[in-house]
């Protein structure tokens, strides 16, 4: 642990603060940290002076840095430690870094590497042609494969899922993404500043204010920016509206996987009452513009007060009468009860973060965690199903829309109000890295930003939940019979765009 830097969430470091160790006892320093319960919050490569670094960013009930130069190739952490799977992946595809003796070595997406270096890649493919991709495959005279996408109907992202299977049982699911690298990290560090939140808000567009809020504390921190007590009431609401209108979506969506129409109608309405009081609150139902370094951008009265307490005293009773349909119907827990279930040892082993890490019994929640906004003097969740199947996954989500609801209805009767949001020039501090953490509604989302001499952006780091738990729904599938992968999907519900950055 001496090798680490303790640091907290949303702090701004001087760079030179930051350990920066040879390879080997940086290796070291991140298997022994990860050996038990320590989990990988960042772990990524950037480009300093001509020179490759690597940085991580480790976490229990603290946080830690540290850094060393990035060596050509090096023995992979992930034949220790799976934790460390598709982060090295990812260094690899990204700046050329060859971790030796990887697993699963291949790409994460699909991009050349910024360095203009060689492919690091053993696989023969071309980057070129992301159909060219070394599936894994199972073999046996009666195995057979089955290929879902990448082309899905109506409005899903493309993704391929690739099922090795005897009869109906899955051996092995593989998801491929990457279709439609967009280039948000490297865009992040080029636009002028003033388009930063309208490229964080639409990193994945159903969590704009879990990504916008990281990025707006993240640079509120490298400018010494301050945020009033009424911008962070207004915040924390927005973050738990997102919350409760994703979960009682997917919530709709699990019942209509086991037939079960009527409350999937109910809760498809009730829905949009959430999406509008989001309109209320910021001007936009999903939450598009209202998060900005600073403060929020506009400010809540009165009036949008007693709209939100009314309309959530007019739903909520509704939503507990359809989760109570939801639960206690038979057929539902016949299809929901010890379907698609990721052991606690195995989410621990990858990661898994968010609800689906605490329906395996990972309590770990930002919010507890590293509280940003009004977290801090806030109760937290208490998740009484933790079996890591889909009915404990559906059953964190029904307790966290209550817990949400709670939430915004104690941050209601707060009368401190946002002060008027007045945009302003914004100069980053020099040489400086902050990491900003949020508990968004898939669970863990981070944005690391390091600055160069002069106060530009070096490196714009990203993570989306998915990142993590992508794998987690693969390893739900095993054993499972195919017909039950919509039923395990919709539990996870997964982003697409927030993985393909």
């Amino acid at each position: 642990m001496d090798k680490l830097l303790q640091i907290q969430n949303n702090e701004r470091l001087n760079r030179a603060d930051i350990p920066h160790l040879d390879f080997a006892d940086f290796r070291a320093a991140l298997l022994d940290f990860v050996k038990d319960d320590g989990q990988i919050v960042q772990f990524f490569a950037y480009e300093d002076q001509g020179q490759i670094k690597l940085l991580a960013v480790l976490r229990n009930d603290k946080l830690y840095v540290t850094g060393c130069d990035g060596p050509d190739s090096f023995t992979s952490l992930t034949v220790e430690s799976e934790k460390f799977h598709m982060f090295e992946r990812e260094i690899g595809e990204q700046y050329g870094l060859k971790a030796e003796g990887h697993p699963w070595f291949k790409m994460v997406r699909y991009h050349k590497n910024y360095t203009g270096k060689k492919d690091v890649f053993d696989n023969d493919y071309t980057q070129d042609i992301p159909g060219n991709y070394p599936y894994f495959t199972v073999d046996g005279e009666t195995v057979h494969e089955v290929a879902v996408g990448p082309v899905h109907a109506g409005i899903i992202e493309p993704g391929h899922f690739r099922f090795q299977c005897c009869g109906e049982r899955v051996f092995h699911l593989e998801i491929q993404l990457g279709y439609q690298h967009r280039g948000v990290e490297k865009l992040l560090q080029t636009v002028p500043m003033k388009r930063l939140p309208i490229i964080a808000e639409t990193i994945a567009g159903d969590t704009s204010i879990g990504h916008n809020l990281c990025q707006a504390q993240a640079i509120e921190a490298l400018a010494d920016i301050k945020v009033d007590e009424g911008a962070s009431i207004v915040r924390t609401i927005a973050l738990e509206l997102e919350r409760i209108a994703n979960h009682i979506g997917d919530l709709a969506a699990l019942s209509l996987d086991v037939a079960f129409n009527p409350p999937a109608a109910y809760f498809g309405r009730i829905r949009g009452e959430y999406l509008n009081l989001t309109q209320i609150l910021g001007g936009n139902r999903f939450g598009r513009g209202l998060v900005r370094p600073g403060g929020v951008t506009l400010v809540m009265g009165e009036e949008q007060r007693k709209l939100l307490r009314d309309k959530l005293a007019e739903v909520t009773p509704e939503v507990e009468h359809v989760n109570e349909l939801i639960f206690s119907a038979p057929s539902v827990q016949g299809r929901f009860d010890s379907t698609g279930t990721v052991s606690h040892e195995n989410a621990r082993k990858i990661g898994l973060v968010g609800y689906s890490g605490r329906a395996c019994n990972l309590p770990y929640d930002a919010r507890v965690t590293f509280p940003t906004e009004c977290y801090g003097d806030l109760p937290a969740n208490v998740n009484d199903k933790t079996d890591g199947d889909v009915c404990s996954r559906a059953t964190v989500r029904r307790e966290e829309i209550m817990h949400s609801t709670a939430i915004i209805n104690t941050l209601l009767e707060r009368p401190a109000e946002a002060a008027s949001y007045i945009p302003e020039e914004i100069s980053l501090a020099p040489d400086s890295f902050v990491v900003s953490i949020n508990e968004a509604w898939r669970g863990e989302v981070s944005h690391c930003i390091i600055t160069d001499g002069k106060g530009d952006i070096l490196r714009y780091k990203v993570k989306d939940p998915s990142f993590h738990n992508w794998t987690g729904l693969a390893l739900s599938l095993r054993d499972e019979g195919i017909s039950d992968f919509p039923l395990c999907n919709k539990s996870f519900n997964l982003s697409y765009c927030g993985f393909d950055i």
